[in-house]
């Protein structure tokens, strides 16, 4: 066997680039690159490990024997070992095996920047180039005329591991390919704009649902091969479907082939057991002070939008990132060296990933999932803000599931809980997430949390999705709610798509898909979703009825929407309801429709505006509010 032959796909401007933690595209140098050289073909390998003696590649080309083919280190003192290695081609099986300065200490570790890994249980790195010709030119010209905040953005959240089973080959999930055509032809059925996937990249364990990464750059073997997952997010593309990718920057887990202690030292972790461990998660944090972590974490989120064309990434966990005592007891942390709570390192690496992703691609949205009231997440870096495009509503999730797991006689006590939300609404460019989080460790499913009998469930989880449809902001639903999954979500399990076979639960199926495409044809729903001006109450006091009406605005006046939910079962006629202006209203949207397992009550025909002032509005109109219901007229 040949040995390690000197070679570098590094240049000084790299390296310069790569220390000053300005190294944004890192997965084109480090990791296993198979090449020819000099007529001979074989992969090139480097890896970072500042305090190793010796690191080795070890794989089944060498039958893992370190002393086959050791790397050489750099002179920069840039702590990078490199060599090509002839015939060490595509499929190659291999690990690093480390010898670090410190005690001796012998490691051996997955790639970091694999681009393909082992199928569990096996954790070893996979030699790969994915090769894919794309065919996704289109969506990729137009995308940000689809993806603009000013635009419907509808998400399907999806645990690709439980989505749908094949019950016949003993409960196995999908692969990417079959993804590809079962996801995606059902998604586009039922209208949603836009597929967010719970973490692909590679990790150990299936409880974890994906968020405890070892393998940054490679999707999970689990479903099938790098190039398996294009096709899988190219066919969503075809389908006039963005996609959005959970990403972990926020931990990652202590298995002995990842990232922990990975030279012998603290390497990507911090190495203050007080910043560099999660207690809630039994997991390492980052070191976001070290430049070469952020170039290896800002180089992972433009890898998957770079290599995988996806059309953003939804940032995990940023509040435990943002603060040094998050889940800590006093004591147990450190204030930064102003005294405060802040991790003031970790918002200078969020501020430049998101800086570094928008300004190397068009047309793609970064979105947090932050649970604190930290201002200015969704503003610009340039105004002060974090920078992503989005952020979680979680005060509004939880809020609205609270409000409507009371009975509706009692709903007349808690109007402020369903109308708070609006008194910050437009502090941030708001998604209101109804999420994989909220149908899990005994929260009960959406559907289980709506109280009454069967046909008040329904229409109470009917009612929920249609405000949540035209509340201001953009939707995030997770897979089974679109249905009325009845149990909780379970990872291990598909979705109980026979559920489908009752028209209450097909109806609930009807009403979303309707719903986003009602959302997706309505300007006045997403031109302004984030501006004050897109929002006008027209009341929100009559506790007494459990009754709020609003009027939703877009850039067009004709294209103005009047909304009215009525929180009980009570049907409610001769109800009169303030009006901006005169003419007619027509029902365009009613959440009680018999084709939805509703009771049917409608208002049939137009309606006259009377020149009656109501609600402190010039005009009104008389309608009548189904039960459980949201209905919408448009102002003719």
């Amino acid at each position: 066997m040949s040995k390690v032959h000197s070679y570098s796909l590094f240049t000084n401007y790299d390296i310069d680039l790569f220390k000053a933690g300005k190294h944004y595209r890192l997965y084109e140098k480090l990791g296993a690159h198979p090449m020819e050289k000099d007529g001979v073909k074989g992969c090139y390998f480097a890896v970072w490990a500042p305090t190793a003696k010796t690191v080795s590649v070890i794989g089944d080309f060498n039958y893992w024997t370190a002393s086959e083919h050791e790397l050489q280190v750099r002179w920069d003192e840039s702590g990078i070992w490199e060599g090509f290695i002839p015939r060490v081609e595509q499929g190659a099986i291999y690990k690093y095996k480390i010898q670090s300065h410190n005690q001796d200490i012998e490691t051996e570790k997955a790639d970091p920047f694999a681009f393909y890994c082992e199928e569990r249980p096996n954790t070893a790195s996979v030699v790969w180039k994915p090769e894919h010709e794309w065919q996704d030119t289109a969506w990729m010209g137009y995308r940000k005329d689809k993806n603009g905040l000013d635009k419907p953005f509808s998400v399907y959240e999806v645990h690709l591991g439980s989505w749908r089973r094949k019950v016949e080959e003993g409960g196995r999930s999908l692969n990417y390919v079959e993804l590809a055509d079962e996801l995606v032809s059902y998604v586009k059925e039922m209208n949603f704009t836009h597929v967010e996937f719970m973490p692909v990249m590679e990790h150990p364990y299936d409880p974890s649902w994906g968020y405890q990464v070892t393998g940054y750059f490679a999707p999970t073997s689990r479903f099938g091969k790098p190039e398996d997952l294009m096709l899988l997010i190219e066919k969503f593309h075809q389908a006039d479907i963005g996609v959005i990718l959970d990403w972990v920057p926020s931990h990652f887990p202590e298995d002995s082939h990842g990232l922990g202690f990975f030279d012998g030292s603290h390497l990507y972790e911090h190495p203050d057991r007080r910043r560099g461990y999660h207690p809630d998660w039994k997991s390492l944090i980052f070191n976001y002070g070290r430049n070469e972590v952020r170039s290896f974490l800002i180089s992972n989120a433009i890898f998957w939008l770079d290599k995988y064309h996806v059309d953003g990434l939804r940032v995990d966990a940023v509040a435990s990132m943002l603060y040094l005592d998050y889940s800590r007891e006093e004591g147990e942390w450190e204030p930064n060296i102003h005294g405060g709570r802040e991790n003031l390192e970790a918002m200078v690496f969020i501020k430049e990933m998101n800086e570094a992703v928008y300004t190397s691609f068009d047309g793609v949205q970064i979105i947090a999932e932050e649970s604190t009231s930290y201002t200015m997440v969704s503003k610009p870096v340039h105004t002060g803000g974090l920078g992503f495009g989005m952020k979680w509503m979680m005060g509004w999730m939880h809020d609205t599931l609270e409000y409507f797991k009371k009975s509706p006689v009692h709903r007349r006590f808690h109007q402020n809980d369903i109308t708070f939300s609006m008194t910050y609404a437009f502090s941030e460019n708001f998604m209101l997430p109804l999420s994989h989080d909220e149908v899990v460790y005994g929260k009960q499913s959406l559907f289980g949390r709506m109280p009454g009998d069967e046909w008040q469930r329904f229409a109470n989880l009917r009612l929920l999705f249609s405000y949540m449809f035209t509340h201001p902001g953009t939707n995030l639903l997770f897979m089974g709610g679109e249905f009325g999954q009845s149990g909780e979500w379970n990872f291990q399990n598909s979705l109980d798509w026979h559920l489908l076979q009752y028209e209450g639960h097909q109806g609930v199926k009807t009403l979303v898909a309707d719903l986003n495409k009602f959302y997706t044809n309505q300007p006045a729903l997403y031109e302004k979703q984030f501006s004050t001006e897109g929002f006008m109450w027209i009341n929100y006091s009559d506790a007494d009825n459990s009754v709020l009406s609003y009027l939703r605005k877009g850039h067009d006046k004709h294209n103005d929407l009047v909304v009215i939910c009525n929180f009980t079962p009570m049907v409610r006629e001769n109800y009169r309801i303030g009006m901006p202006r005169g003419g007619k209203i027509k029902e365009v949207f009613n959440s009680d429709d018999k084709k939805y397992y509703g009771s049917g009550v409608c208002n049939e025909n137009e309606v006259l505006i009377e020149a009656t002032p109501w609600n402190e509005k010039p005009f009104s109109a008389v309608v009548t509010l189904p039960p459980l219901s949201v209905i919408i007229f448009k102002i003719l």
